[in-house]
């Protein structure tokens, strides 16, 4: 009689994966536009607000839970190397989020004259 083949028990392991093409895209984009000094002027003393924001909207674009979650996404030991992050609480990516808020109105015009200043610079324009 043939041996029924199968996993009887599922063993959980500590095997992580994340986006890195995301990740990758989000960083060459970043510095492509320029948007370094763009987020840069709004946060100079603590975390750097430019490699938070980097990995939140990789965070964003990959998984799109909550900020949260975001939270503990980023946290992570591998996520932090590749942002060039400490560790920081919850609280921290709030008022990183309600600075960029508070200055929305200049970061979106800021943004605007990039992406017109690189589009109307494109050979393909």
């Amino acid at each position: 009689m043939p041996k029924k083949l199968g996993t009887y028990e599922i063993a959980p392991h500590l095997n992580i994966s994340f986006p890195i093409g995301t990740i990758y895209a989000v960083k060459k984009l970043y510095q492509v536009l320029n948007f370094s000094e763009i987020f840069g002027k709004h946060k100079k003393n603590g975390i750097d607000i430019n490699n938070l924001f980097k990995a939140l909207i990789s965070y964003k674009l990959s998984e799109n839970f909550s900020i949260k979650r975001a939270h503990e996404w980023i946290n992570r030991e591998e996520i932090l190397e590749i942002f060039d992050l400490e560790s920081f609480c919850e609280r921290t990516l709030y008022r990183i989020l309600e600075t960029i808020g508070a200055n929305k109105e200049e970061i979106i015009s800021d943004i605007q004259d990039v992406l017109f200043q690189y589009f109307s610079n494109s050979p393909h324009s």
